[in-house]
C-alpha cells in the first residue's frame, strides 16, 4: 500500500465513523443549495458548479446527481483521487471537467469562466490567512451576481488561538476510534504542520470586506467543524 493509499485508507475511517460530522456537513450543504436553488429568480436556468478539493466525491455524489447543473468542475490538489471521483459520480446528464489543481490558483486565475455555485470541503484551512483573503477576493471575481459559495471546513470559536485549537483537537483525535495509535499520530502531525483554520468572527469580517454576505449554515458539536454560507454583494 503506498502513501496515497494508506491515506486515503485513513480518512475513509475519519468520513465512516462520522468522526468530523461529515453527515451533518453534507445535511448542511443540501439544505444551503436546495435553499439557495429555491430563491432564484430564473428557477429553470441550469447551474455551473466547482468543487474545489473535491476528492473521491464519497459524501457529494448523491446530491451532485441530483442538482440541476450545466457544467460540473471537479479540482483536487490530489492527481489520484479524480479517477475515483469520477466513479463514484457516475453518469450524469451535463458535462464534468477534472482537474488537477491549486483551488489559490483557480481563484487568482482570469482564464476560468464564473460559475453560479462555488463548493469547498476541507481544504481551505490548508492556506495561511493572506492566502485565504486572496481566495475571497479571487472567487468573488468568478462568481455570478445571484451565485452561492459554501465553505464546509474546520474554523476556531471567537478568540481562540491557533496553538490552543490545535491542542484541543488533538484530543479529540486521540480518543477517536476505529483507528490505530499510528494512524492518530499521523493526523496529529498533519494538522500540526498543515491546518490553520480561520477564527469565524474575522472570517465574518473579512467577508463582508470582500464583497460577500455570510452566515453560517451549521456549527458542529465539537465547535470546530462548520459550514458557512456566503453570497456576493
Amino acid at each position: 500500500m503506498d502513501l496515497f493509499e494508506r491515506q486515503w485508507a485513513t480518512y475513509r475511517i475519519l468520513v465512516e465513523h462520522n468522526l468530523m460530522e461529515h453527515c451533518e456537513i453534507s445535511e448542511a450543504t443540501t439544505a444551503g443549495i436546495h435553499q439557495w436553488l429555491a430563491q432564484r429568480e430564473d428557477q429553470t436556468q441550469a447551474v455551473a458548479m466547482v468543487d474545489l478539493g473535491c476528492g473521491d466525491l464519497g459524501q457529494l455524489a448523491p446530491l451532485l446527481r441530483t442538482l440541476p447543473l450545466k457544467k460540473y468542475v471537479g479540482l483536487d490538489l490530489t492527481p489520484a483521487v479524480l479517477p475515483l471521483a469520477q466513479r463514484n459520480l457516475g453518469s450524469v446528464p451535463y458535462p464534468c471537467v477534472w482537474e488537477h489543481g491549486d483551488l489559490l490558483n483557480w481563484a487568482c486565475s482570469s482564464q476560468h469562466n464564473r460559475v453560479d455555485l462555488i463548493h469547498s470541503s476541507f481544504a481551505l484551512h490548508h492556506l495561511s490567512q493572506d492566502q485565504k483573503l486572496m481566495f475571497l477576493e479571487g472567487a468573488r471575481k468568478k462568481i455570478e451576481t445571484n451565485g452561492l459559495f459554501i465553505w464546509a471546513d474546520v474554523f476556531r470559536p471567537n478568540q481562540e488561538s491557533r496553538l490552543d485549537y490545535l491542542r484541543r483537537y488533538c484530543k479529540r483525535i486521540s480518543q477517536w476510534p476505529g483507528l490505530s495509535q499510528t494512524q492518530r499520530n499521523s493526523i496529529s502531525q498533519h494538522i500540526q504542520t498543515h491546518d490553520f483554520p480561520a477564527n469565524r468572527d474575522w472570517l465574518e469580517q473579512q467577508a463582508r470586506a470582500h464583497g460577500w454576505s455570510m452566515r453560517w449554515g451549521w456549527i458542529g458539536q465539537h465547535n470546530a467543524e462548520a459550514v458557512a454560507l456566503l453570497q456576493p454583494i
